[in-house]
């Protein structure tokens, strides 16, 4: 039994010995290992942070008042690989770029109500700080396709409101404008214009009145009476007011670069208003906005009565003396007209547009 004991004694002392020799193989196994990556970590370079190479980019939006912009989009875009970051400003109108990597970049600014704006070639260096100077941002130009008008556009909806200008809401009084700093009209307009007052129902009824009286009064005898007289007279009273129209208001306009209508001025004492007026007939504005001499229309009136000479009676057609005369007699006619104009007939135009 002793003997017995003795031996199963021993085993446990060799099982013991066994587990604590694995045990400290594997401990020192892992701690082998690890100190043999720190040996090898320790042979290689260290990388550097990628924070040290980042760069920052930052300034402030605001408006040629220098109050801040808030909420305006900004763009960080790299001009060799197109990469981009983006920012909206804060409440003072700032904002921040952080960890830029290191190159040229553009800028590109929007916000609502502004212009576009961009910045260009902006370089941006190792663990720089790059502050840009404030931005100010101008009031929008209208270039989308939804909210764009052009100037022609602008001029059309003038001209338009200007059909409906009548006195005592019968007359046409198309060729005068209320509006200040009305738009220049393009050849195409002036001629639609043109058109518009020649094909008026009331240019046909008192060209019927004035063939009326001439026939009453036997101008132009040899047209004869009767209908075929009227018709003749009612004609010839007709293709002069074309003329006179289309010459005076289109072709020479369009040739000159000149506007054929008469702008209200409304303001000041009676006598300067009153010398304007006049002055119209001889000084217009033209399409570039400054004024120049009226050669429109001088040489409508001239033109008008030339063309007359075609199919008026022989023995009715004026000489070249009197037709220079009647010329001269169309121009102050016309200034009467434009007094007219300033000091009575916008009292009792219906469809003037109304001014801010």
């Amino acid at each position: 039994m002793e003997c017995g004991r003795r031996r199963s004694s021993e085993s446990r002392r060799a099982f013991l010995a066994c587990v604590s020799w694995v045990a400290l193989s594997a401990f020192g196994g892992t701690v082998f290992a690890q100190a043999q990556a720190a040996s090898v970590e320790a042979g290689l370079p260290q990388a550097p942070s990628t924070t040290l190479l980042a760069g920052t980019v930052l300034g402030v939006i605001a408006d040629t008042d220098d109050a801040a912009i808030p909420a305006a989009k900004v763009v960080l875009e790299n001009t060799a690989t197109k990469a981009s970051l983006t920012e909206v400003t804060d409440a003072s109108g700032g904002y921040s770029f952080s960890g830029v990597a290191p190159g040229k970049y553009v800028v590109r600014i929007a916000a609502r109500g502004f212009s576009s704006w961009k910045v260009e070639d902006v370089e941006v260096h190792a663990g720089e700080e790059v502050t840009l100077k404030t931005v100010e941002l101008g009031v929008e130009a209208l270039t989308s396709a939804v909210d764009a008008i052009t100037v022609e556009d602008l001029a059309e909806q003038q001209i338009t409101a200007e059909e409906h200008q009548r006195i005592l809401g019968i007359l046409p009084n198309f060729f005068v404008s209320y509006v200040p700093h009305a738009q220049p009209l393009t050849k195409k307009q002036k001629f639609k214009l043109a058109l518009v007052v020649s094909r008026d129902p009331l240019t046909f009824f008192t060209t019927g009145i004035t063939a009326g009286i001439e026939q009453a009064d036997n101008d132009f005898a040899s047209y004869g009476q009767q209908f075929g007289g009227y018709a003749k007279r009612y004609a010839s009273t007709y293709a002069d007011r074309v003329d006179a129209t289309f010459l005076g208001a289109a072709v020479f306009p369009s040739l000159f670069h000149q506007d054929p209508r008469y702008f209200y001025m409304g303001h000041g004492n009676v006598v300067k208003r009153a010398l304007y007026a006049i002055s119209t007939t001889v000084v217009c504005k033209g399409d570039n906005g400054k004024r120049q001499p009226n050669f429109s229309n001088v040489f409508g009136n001239l033109g008008a009565a030339g063309v007359s000479a075609l199919y008026y009676p022989k023995d009715d057609r004026h000489s070249a003396q009197v037709t220079i005369a009647n010329t001269f007699l169309g121009i102050a006619e016309g200034a009467i007209g434009t007094l007219f104009q300033e000091f009575l007939l916008k009292h009792v135009t219906h469809g003037v547009p109304k001014q801010p």
